[in-house]
């Protein structure tokens, strides 16, 4: 199998894209490509990456939502795999309004799970699909960031950059 990748530079870093010919399937920092590849194994077994420019026009929208359009990333099509626990929980990061932010006990709450934010808290930290699926808008009970699997400095950044600042 081939899974299509492109690499744009970025403030925080490289981002890399991955689609599977048709939807997103992976966005990750280059810096945690080895996670990434580990997870997409999980998923597809056996592929190789072709490198490509701007595979269906994500990357264009991944870096239009970098320079502030707010809706750029809304309608992109994603494949996550994954349960349908996780499903469930990142397909709810994309209610969370840019320039918001709730905590894990709230996004439980939003899938009718109330007790499941520790379950919700791992689901989101293993959201294959970075910054099209928020999970950077997730955020302790206490107002606090709390883990970010590409950084505490890009959750930051990407708070910041969507006008939320600690």
């Amino acid at each position: 199998m081939k899974l299509l990748i492109d690499k744009i530079n970025s403030e925080l870093g490289t981002i890399l894209i991955v689609c599977n010919g048709e939807k997103l399937c992976a966005v990750d920092f280059a810096d945690y490509e080895q996670r990434m590849v580990k997870l997409l194994q999980k998923r597809y077994g056996n592929f190789c990456f072709q490198q490509v420019k701007d595979p269906q026009g994500y990357s264009s929208r991944i870096q239009a939502y970098l320079k502030g359009d707010r809706h750029s990333l809304d309608h992109i099509p994603v494949s996550t795999g994954g349960t349908a626990f996780q499903q469930q929980v990142w397909l709810a990061l994309r209610t969370i309004p840019w320039g918001t932010t709730i905590s894990y006990g709230e996004l439980a709450a939003k899938i009718a799970k109330p007790t499941a934010y520790r379950a919700v808290g791992l689901a989101n930290s293993l959201n294959p699909v970075a910054i099209v699926l928020p999970c950077h808008r997730v955020i302790g009970a206490n107002a606090t960031l709390t883990g970010y699997a590409g950084g505490l400095e890009r959750k930051r950044w990407l708070l910041n950059h969507e006008g939320l600042s600690e």
